[in-house]
């Protein structure tokens, strides 16, 4: 199982969060080794953007409806716009990849961190094309909401929890750990193509993923609670 660690190879934080999260791999018995990935930095955002012929269209304050859509896009905290679209810029390379590769794979940010042996099996035949492994405390708005709707349902892979209003976009926990298939990557640079490059957290969301975003029950891995060096 090809699996990705998106790092940043400067900082200091970034290395040694990802290497933690390799030594978890280990010590739940993974099947899989984990790889570190040289994340998009800032500074190569503009050229990315022209590379992909991508536009970033999503309000860098306050909120605004977005009429194809039919979702209400708020702002994020960010105090550096281009670190929030190269994050942006790191899982649309995986998409990328996954895609045209035709493999599956497992996306991680840095500050992942397993917590239970992945069963891949289970994954691969989930009718699912995304899925989220994480546990959403400490990890997404609302966790606790979220995290009521996984417990309270059966094992296995399970639609994603529904836990704001339908015109706001939400989907994984953080965002931080996924599997994905081609037909998910897919139809994920078919959204981007169509409403435009989002935080990777928003445009995958349920709202346009029609039923294929789902979530493991149990959870596999955590954030390790570093700090963010998106929003700073």
């Amino acid at each position: 199982m090809k699996t990705k660690i998106i790092t940043l190879r400067d900082n200091n934080l970034s290395i040694a969060a990802a290497e933690k999260t390799i030594s978890s791999s280990e010590k739940v018995g993974n099947d899989f080794i984990p790889e570190i990935y040289d994340a998009i930095t800032p500074e190569m955002v503009d050229d990315k953007m022209k590379e992909y012929r991508l536009k970033w269209n999503y309000p860098s304050a306050g909120e605004e409806y977005d009429m194809m859509s039919g979702l209400r896009k708020s702002a994020y905290q960010t105090t550096h716009l281009n670190k929030r679209i190269a994050c942006f810029l790191s899982h649309y390379e995986q998409w990328k990849h996954c895609a045209e590769s035709g493999e599956p794979m497992i996306v991680l940010e840095h500050d992942a961190y397993f917590t239970a042996k992945i069963d891949v099996d289970m994954l691969e035949k989930s009718s699912y094309n995304i899925i989220g492994l994480n546990n959403p405390m400490g990890a997404t708005r609302r966790a606790n909401i979220f995290h009521q709707q996984v417990k309270e349902r059966s094992k296995g892979v399970l639609p994603c929890p529904k836990v704001d209003l339908d015109h706001v976009p939400q989907g994984l926990a953080g965002n931080s750990a996924y599997y994905i298939k081609p037909e998910g990557a897919k139809k994920m640079l078919e959204l981007v193509k169509e409403f435009g490059a989002w935080p990777n957290d928003a445009i995958m969301c349920r709202q346009l993923l029609g039923g294929r975003l789902g979530v493991t029950n149990p959870y596999y891995t955590k954030v390790q609670g570093i700090v963010s060096t998106t929003s700073l």
